[in-house]
C-alpha cells in the first residue's frame, strides 16, 4: 500500500481543494517536487509528471502572458493520469484552463496561502519522512544519556531485562522486541515502536508490563535516532573478545553503517551498567576523547622509554 496519498497532504497542510476531487486517492511515490516553469514555457520532453507540481507567482505571471490556445494546451499537458496534485501557492487565483483540464483528468488542484519556497520546504520534509526506506529489527531501543542504543541478540539472552534495569536507572525506553526503523537521511536512522506494543516490555516470568504506567511519562519516548548497536551474546570461551576497544565493528541497517559493540553475557556481569558506560564512552569518543587510543600511546611511550634506558 502507498505510504502517502494526495488526501494526506490536504489534511496535513489544510489545503483548499478546488477541482479534481476524484483524484485525491492518487499515490505520491516521490518526495521530489516540480516547479514546472519550463513546461509552461512549452517544453514537456522531460516533464516529471509523477511529482507534485507547484505553481507560484513566477509560473502564473508567465502563464498570463500566453495566448488562450497556448494556455489551454499547456494546462492539458500538465494534467496527466499519474500527476498526484497541482498546488497553487500564495493564495493566487486559479486559471480557468487549469480547472477545466484538471476536472477532465481528475488531477486535484489545491491552494495554500503560504509562500512557495516555505511551502515547498515543509512539503519536502513531510514527504521524505513518510517515504523514507523502512525496516524492522528484533531488539530493544533505549535512549541512554541522549544516545540511541539498539540492543540486539538472540531470544532469551536478556535484552528486555537489561532494558528494564536501564529504565530503573533513569533512561528512556523507545521500543521492545520489535523496532521499526526509518532512514530519514543518508546517515540518519530513526527507530520507534509499532503502535500495538508502544511503551510495553515483555519480561519472562512477569509477562507484559507498561513502562509508562509503572515509571511515569519520563521513562519513555516515541522515537529516537539510532547511533550505537550493542549485541548481547552468550559468553564463548573459545572466542577472543576485544579488550582494548580499538577495533570498531559496524552494522549495516538499510544503507547506513552504525557502530556495533559485542558484549558477552554470563552470570555476574551487570549488563545495564556496562551498556550505560558504553553509551557514555561512545559519547566521549564523538567529543574526541578515546581512552583506548590514549592508553596505546602511553604504552608505546613507556616501551620507548624502557628501550632508551637499556642503552
Amino acid at each position: 500500500m502507498p505510504n502517502v496519498r494526495t488526501k494526506d497532504i490536504i489534511e496535513k497542510f489544510n489545503l483548499e481543494l478546488l477541482s479534481g476531487e476524484e483524484g485525491i486517492n492518487r499515490p505520491i511515490t516521490t518526495s521530489d517536487i516540480s516547479r514546472p516553469g519550463i513546461e509552461i514555457a512549452g517544453y514537456f520532453e522531460h516533464y516529471p509528471a509523477e511529482r507534485i507540481q507547484l505553481l507560484g507567482k513566477t509560473e502564473l505571471s508567465f502563464f498570463d502572458k500566453l495566448n488562450e490556445p497556448e494556455q489551454a494546451y499547456r494546462m492539458d499537458q500538465l494534467c496527466t493520469d499519474i500527476t498526484p496534485a497541482i498546488i497553487i501557492t500564495r493564495g493566487l487565483p486559479i486559471p480557468k484552463e487549469l480547472l477545466e483540464a484538471s476536472e477532465r483528468e481528475s488531477v486535484p488542484v489545491l491552494r495554500t496561502s503560504m509562500k512557495t519556497t516555505r511551502f515547498s520546504s515543509r512539503l519536502t520534509n513531510f514527504l521524505e519522512s513518510k517515504l523514507a526506506p523502512t525496516t524492522a529489527v528484533h531488539g530493544v531501543l533505549v535512549d541512554i544519556y541522549g544516545i540511541g542504543v539498539l540492543i540486539t541478540g538472540k531470544s532469551g539472552v536478556g535484552k528486555s531485562e537489561t532494558a528494564l534495569e536501564l529504565v530503573k536507572r533513569g533512561h528512556r525506553l523507545v521500543a521492545d522486541d520489535c523496532v521499526e526503523i526509518r532512514q530519514e537521511d543518508q546517515d540518519t536512522l530513526v527507530g520507534h515502536a509499532p503502535e500495538l506494543i508502544e511503551h510495553l516490555l515483555e519480561i519472562r516470568g512477569l509477562g507484559i508490563i507498561n513502562v509508562m504506567t509503572l515509571f511515569g511519562a519520563g521513562s519513555v519516548r516515541s522515537h529516537k535516532r539510532i547511533t550505537l548497536v550493542i549485541n548481547l551474546e552468550l559468553w564463548d570461551q573459545n572466542k577472543q573478545y576485544d579488550r582494548l576497544g580499538l577495533d570498531e565493528e559496524k552494522m549495516r541497517i538499510i544503507d547506513t553503517d552504525i557502530t556495533k559493540l559485542t558484549i558477552p553475557v554470563r552470570p555476574g556481569r551487570n549488563l545495564a551498567v556496562i551498556i550505560e558506560v558504553a553509551a557514555m564512552n561512545f559519547r566521549l569518543k564523538r567529543m574526541g576523547v578515546n581512552a583506548a587510543e590514549q592508553f596505546t600511546h602511553r604504552l608505546t611511550d613507556a616501551i620507548e622509554d624502557g628501550d632508551h634506558e637499556d642503552y
